[in-house]
């Protein structure tokens, strides 16, 4: 077993109930529910060894086991160290071919782990290291499928960036692979206060599938039992009290104090270290030296590797390792060694001399100049540039650091190649004719720092090194290049500084000759122009923009600023269709036309973003869920889903919403939100999270979706009605609900004035909707209606919120609401919940004229629509309104089944399987399970069977369901 930096003891002594948090977790897996177990402790505290035990059991019962370990290679580390150990397992296993089948033939991303799946594609753009999260993912489900899997991680305290955003990832991503348990372990003495893993375990931590244990030392009794079971013999009480005063309780420590008759060692130093490198300088004189070359490799070393450093001889180097391996201070794995313990190494490498230390990093960094072989494919750039600057060979370790920055930029680890970039900036001024030496300038150096920090999505490191860059940049484009990337990472962290970046960017490229670099600078102003501060001045930009483009023959910054024009459109015409004559949609077809030519997937997929934008908008939802749905799954495959997947996963669920589709809408929510989205994403997922809450009566999750919204970057949502309104609206209908329409008026009231944006009126109606509900007095209306009286109505949909504004109007001035004309229009749109509250206000309008029979009427079918929402509070005010009118509750001849729960039993009594039944109906598996399980509770029977008879008995299948009551 491959456990990277920790020991393993021959016997587990005192670890139940851990071994049974393990157990359980993975009976979990086996009935179809992904689990993740972080597991900490103190160094020698038995991690590994309980990692050990419980994967020979998940073994035995089928699982399949991947093996990882982080690297020490101080803070630099080795970019997805485990995950490259991981997929080199699955290789040997499988092949490369059966690999290759697994991820359907997508291995060009796998090859910046593993060279053997050849050259990586493309130029380490941004969206590679999504592209390579998403595809391990893949990998892990498709092995999950095939039988239960068990993903060990461990050292995670030495986990590079990479490897932490990976991991959590994955962990955040649990709900996609049903039979997959991920076990990570870590130290924890190493997480000082500002480790980098800390913030990551407490985020994990709060997760709903993720449980966290933390080891304990052994108790004396434990202690005890631990060297009876080392040595065969029970020992005296005294014994056992001076191993457990000076071990206090680590089993590493018992078993290091422990000499070959049983007896503790004598007269070894209390601290930790010497007690490790006791057992090492009893070991012969020879083999101490070997433990310090090999120390100076790391936790782990190949063997031809410490044989070229060395300098030993075959014979030589076996003899003088052997003690090592006998006395359990090195371990045999694979081609190489590891120390039983990293403190055992540790301990080891702090005792080397200065000179000593200086002269074994540089044996080992000439060792891998001479033959990058000795090491794994992909390690050699990441080593030599540890060990050169542990020499403190600053030439070479300059020189290494640029190389091993390229190899990371090669493999989409961009948190590692900033690192390496900006080692190579520290040591610029200290390595004479360090031009010379890296083949680049130090601008480039800076460039390519600045190009790495925004990759990383390193925002502040960015900005400092784009400003010092800025500092020592002459060439006007060069400048501008890197204005324009300052001022958008200024502007995603919400500075108020980005404008004067972007305009001065566009002021250092010359209009003539024409040029891309024109072109590009016009379209990124443009576009945050739009997004923080006017339209006016957005979309002159955006038209010179286009003409720069156009002229300078960039197709790519063309249709970037086609999709920008779009948004930038006095209001989109939502009353034309695809392929009709409508502006909007004439600009989108231009846009995505050159996508499909340039085979530019970030702009194919903007161009579905707005292409189901403009279906909502205009009332074609169910169509708008069908270009959503495809642009997600296209987001997938090219590793974008958690930055444009997620923005196409609110305009997905947005559509869902509007059909009534809930249940689909929160798995399409809860899937983006296990990819960690940008923050804007996030906030906007939660919000339509929360207006789900609030229609189903969840007002706890409700005040949820508020809360971020409201945190996530104020000043720029004020001026983004998309994102603000929709807050607003929230805020309002919560408060409403909880019976105060005066905070309901009080919330909306940043909506009295017109903004001028585009979308006002799209965005701009429902919000005025909910405040004319809110109001009971004229007074209160008036400032309402003189803000509808300058609103466009374009389209069906604002036609339809127009309506339900004019009814609620009617009903605060006491004139009649014609309601039935509102509930017809959201009918004709598919909208079912606002077609139900609609009916509902409708009946309340009969039952005060005396219309009682045509109150209940409406009522019938309101129960109906809301009951097969799910919307608990407007089902709770129609039956209430029923009994009042004294119809009573009409028995239900469906048993109160939904329906979409008799569409599920109907399939069930076909004989289909949860998954046969969610394909059908297009939900998920665990939808399906939940539905099934209601059937049969409502049904009050045990089984399917029974579920299926009882159906036929009743004749649940063959009735009218729009007559239930």
């Amino acid at each position: 077993m491959s456990v990277g930096m920790g020991g393993v003891s021959p016997v587990l002594v005192g670890r139940e109930t851990e071994l049974g948090a393990l157990d359980g977790a993975f009976a979990g897996v086996l009935t179809g529910t992904a689990r993740a177990v972080l597991l900490g402790g103190e160094a020698g505290v038995g991690k590994s060894r309980l990692v050990e035990e419980f994967s020979a059991r998940a073994r035995a019962q089928g699982a399949r086991l991947l093996l990882g370990g982080c690297l020490e290679l101080g803070v630099d580390g080795f970019p997805f160290a485990p995950f490259t150990a991981v997929l080199r397992q699955l290789v040997r296993e499988l092949g490369t071919d059966g690999v290759a089948e697994l991820v359907g033939g997508r291995t060009s991303e796998l090859a910046r782990l593993l060279p053997e799946f050849g050259e990586p594609e493309g130029d380490g753009s941004g969206h590679h290291q999504a592209r390579l999260f998403e595809l391990v993912l893949t990998l892990l489900d498709r092995l999950a499928q095939r039988g239960p899997v068990v993903l060990v991680i461990e050292d995670a305290h030495w986990a590079d960036r990479s490897s932490r955003d990976l991991l959590a990832f994955l962990i955040r991503n649990l709900g996609a692979v049903a039979a997959l348990m991920v076990v990570v372990t870590y130290r924890t003495d190493e997480l000082h206060r500002g480790h980098p893993l800390r913030p990551l375990l407490a985020e994990l931590d709060r997760l709903e599938r993720v449980a966290r244990h933390e080891l304990d030392r052994l108790t004396r009794q434990e202690v005890g039992e631990l060297m009876t079971r080392l040595r065969g013999t029970e020992p005296d009480g005294g014994r056992v009290e001076k191993f457990f005063t000076r071990s206090e309780g680590n089993p590493l420590f018992v078993e290091a104090l422990m000499e070959a008759d049983g007896r503790i060692a004598c007269e070894l130093p209390e601290s930790l270290r010497d007690l490790l490198l006791a057992g090492v300088e009893r070991l012969p004189e020879e083999t101490g030296e070997l433990l310090r070359v090999a120390g100076a490799g790391g936790v782990r070393i190949e063997h031809r590797l410490l044989a070229a450093v060395s300098g030993l001889d075959e014979r030589a180097l076996t003899r003088s390792l052997r003690p090592a391996v006998e006395n359990n201070v090195l371990v045999v794995e694979g081609e190489g060694y590891r120390f039983r313990h990293a403190l055992i190494r540790e301990a080891i490498h702090d005792d080397l001399l200065p000179g000593e230390h200086t002269r074994l990093h540089t044996r080992y960094a000439e060792a891998l100049e001479d033959d990058v072989t000795l090491v794994p494919p992909g390690r050699a750039a990441a080593e030599l540039a540890h060990h050169w600057y542990a020499a403190h060979n600053l030439e070479w370790a300059l020189i290494s650091a640029w190389k091993a920055a390229q190899e990371a930029d090669r493999a989409a680890a961009y948190a590692e190649e900033l690192r390496m970039r900006e080692r190579v900036l520290e040591l610029w001024e200290r390595v004479p004719d360090a031009e010379q030496k890296i083949g680049a300038t130090r601008q480039e150096a800076l460039r390519q720092a600045v190009w790495a920090a925004e990759w990383a999505g390193d925002g502040e490191r960015g900005i400092k090194l784009a400003s010092a860059a800025l500092r020592e940049a002459d060439d006007p484009l060069s400048r501008a290049w890197l204005l324009e990337r300052r001022g958008r990472m200024r502007h995603q962290l919400g500075r108020r500084d980005w404008l004067e970046d972007l305009q001065e960017a566009v002021r250092l490229v010359p209009a003539e000759p024409p040029s891309a670099a024109r072109a590009q600078a016009l379209a990124a102003l443009a576009q945050h122009l739009f997004l923080g501060v006017g339209v006016k001045e957005a979309k002159r930009t955006a038209d010179e923009a286009l003409e720069a483009a156009r002229a300078a023959g960039d197709r790519k910054s063309e249709a970037h600023v086609l999709l920008s024009l779009i948004c930038l459109m006095d209001e989109p015409d939502y009353e034309k269709g695809v392929g009709e004559e409508g502006e909007g949609w004439y600009l989108l077809d231009q846009a995505e036309r050159i996508a499909e030519e340039m085979g530019a997937g970030q702009l194919m997929l903007r161009g579905a973003i707005n292409r189901s934008h403009l279906l909502e908008g205009s009332g074609r939802h169910a169509e708008a869920v069908e270009v959503a749905a495809r642009g997600i799954e296209r987001a997938k495959e090219i590793g974008l889903f958690c930055i444009q997947g997620s923005f196409l996963s609110i305009n997905h669920a947005e559509s869902l919403h509007s059909l009534g589709r809930w249940d689909e809408a929160v798995e399409v929510i809860e899937r983006a939100l296990e990819a960690d989205p940008p923050r804007a994403h996030r906030a906007c997922l939660v919000l339509l999270r929360g207006e789900l809450g609030l229609a189903r009566g969840d007002h706890p999750l409700a005040e949820r979706g508020l809360e971020v919204a409201y945190q996530f970057s104020r000043w720029e949502v004020d001026r983004r009605l998309q994102e603000h309104y929709p807050v607003l609206r929230l805020e309002a209908g919560l408060r409403l609900a909880e019976g105060d329409p005066r905070a309901a008026l009080a919330a909306l009231e940043p909506v009295l004035k017109a903004t001028g944006r585009p979308d006002d009126s799209r965005y701009a109606w429902p919000v005025l909707a909910i405040g004319a509900a809110a109001c009971h007095t004229v007074a209160e209306l008036e400032p309402l209606a003189a803000r509808a009286a300058g609103l466009a109505v374009q389209g069906p949909v604002q036609r339809a919120w127009s309506l339900t504004f004019r009814a609620e109007s009617a009903r605060c001035r006491g004139r009649d609401p014609r309601w039935d004309s509102v509930a017809d229009a959201w009918a004709e749109l598919g909208q079912p919940y606002p077609r139900a509250q609609a009916l509902y206000r409708a009946a309340e309008h009969d039952a005060a004229e005396g219309r009682r029979a045509r109150a209940v009427e409406r009522l019938a079918e309101a129960a109906v629509l809301a009951r097969d929402l799910g919307a608990a509070p407007l089902l709770a005010d129609v039956e209430d309104l029923r009994q009042r009118l004294g119809s009573g509750a009409r028995a239900s001849s469906s048993h109160g089944l939904t329906a979409r729960e008799l569409e599920v039993l109907a399939r069930l009594v076909d004989g289909g399987s949860n998954k046969e039944i969610a394909e059908a109906l297009f939900i998920s598996a665990k939808t399906a399970s939940v539905h099934v399980s209601n059937i049969l509770a409502k049904l009050g029977v045990s089984s399917r069977t029974e579920a299926a008879a009882a159906a036929r008995r009743l004749g649940l299948l063959a009735g009218d369901r729009s007559s239930v009551a």
